[in-house]
């Protein structure tokens, strides 16, 4: 019987588990992790509006992404080196995708080749690009992306710079390891992840080597700029979303560049401690965009509420990704089903409590106190 009913118990029992390496580098953020607190504070402090005696007997989850119906009202965020949380954990989002019909973003950084991502979610994974530098390998990612299927490709921009992260630099971790005795310790004190690991192998950067170059994980990506973006909207004829954008001005010359679709995200406060809080972003990035543009939504969530909460500032669709692996770390596949019910069904009790049927009836007037709460952030 599984012990997570939240992701807070995940995140409980992942602690327990992964050696404080690897929890520290999941878990982590930027500098003193105030902007991913303050964050967290705002989307607290927004308050959901009960309505009553309105029949919410049928309830329905379903979201339009792309002209496709996701069966669940979120997606999987692109995680680098995914397979640290458990060796099979690309694998296990992936078919959960498919299962549920909902988008699993694939990082350049994953454990697993794109192609094999691709065919694991059975056509719902979408490929999510940095900028290398190297404009050269860059383009050959992109279009070995379109050979192996993939329809939508993401583009992360809030990567100029590797944010600086203490926690994880305090443990001593890299790509790949770098054993000394304090990494020798915690592993030996985490036997079940480590013998997990040595069984399956280490986790590798799965997309990388010949044409497509070596992956830096901190090397500078600061030469990406407008003329980038518009050689990418050249060569990609897909689905194109930019993600880790905090700007309204960036997100109206976004627009009017083609984009079909903008990612609200801080990359989880791993990027920027003084940074703005995202909800916040959101609300700002839906008003001067109108009502019809994609706009999607990273950062913070950690419940079914949060899920109600973004779609009422503004989102069409929403991601998670810690909770996640800590659920696959805590309990394997069988944590990852769980969390994800656990997280539908506190959003469909959400929808009941709000007096509405669907995720299309959430709005501004969804929240009771949006515009003090919003503007004093």
């Amino acid at each position: 019987m599984s012990r997570i009913h939240s992701s807070s118990d995940a995140r409980r029992l992942a602690k327990r588990r992964l050696p404080w390496m690897v929890f520290d580098y999941i878990d982590g953020a930027a500098g003193n992790e105030y902007a991913e607190g303050a964050n967290r504070k705002l989307l607290q402090a927004l308050q959901l509006q009960p309505r009553i005696l309105n029949n919410v007997e049928h309830r329905s989850l379903a979201v339009d992404v792309f002209g496709k119906v996701a069966k669940l009202p979120f997606g999987v965020s692109p995680i680098g080196m995914c397979n640290l949380a458990s060796p099979k954990a690309d694998e296990w989002l992936a078919k959960h995708a498919a299962t549920h019909h909902i988008p699993c973003g694939v990082s350049t950084a994953a454990s697993s080749s794109l192609e094999s991502m691709a065919q694991w979610s059975e056509g719902h994974a979408w490929f999510q690009l940095y900028f290398s530098g190297n404009e050269q390998s860059s383009r050959a990612l992109v279009e070995r992306a379109q050979v192996a299927g993939y329809e939508t490709l993401v583009l992360t921009v809030d990567v100029p710079e590797v944010g600086r992260r203490p926690r994880e630099l305090r443990r001593g971790f890299k790509m790949p390891f770098a054993m000394g005795p304090a990494q020798v310790l915690d592993f030996a004190l985490h036997p079940r992840w480590s013998l997990a690991t040595l069984l399956h192998g280490k986790p590798e950067l799965a997309n990388f080597g010949g044409k497509y170059g070596e992956f830096e994980r901190t090397a500078s990506r600061a030469g990406a700029d407008w003329s980038l973006l518009e050689r990418i909207r050249s060569w990609w004829k897909g689905n194109l979303v930019v993600k880790g954008v905090l700007s309204a001005e960036d997100a109206v010359r976004l627009k009017a560049c083609g984009v079909d679709a903008i990612q609200v995200s801080s990359h989880g406060g791993r990027q920027l401690d003084s940074g703005p809080a995202p909800i916040q972003c959101l609300a700002q990035i839906r008003q001067v965009l109108g009502a019809e543009y994609p706009l999607f939504y990273d950062s913070g969530l950690r419940s079914g509420e949060d899920i109600v909460k973004a779609y009422a500032c503004g989102a069409s669709f929403v991601f998670f990704a810690r909770p996640l692996l800590f659920a696959m770390a805590a309990e394997g596949q069988k944590g990852l089903d769980t969390l994800s019910d656990v997280l539908a069904t506190e959003a469909s009790l959400t929808l009941a409590q709000l007096g509405v049927t669907g995720l299309d009836q959430v709005g501004m007037n969804s929240l009771v106190n949006a515009g003090d709460v919003l503007a004093s952030a």
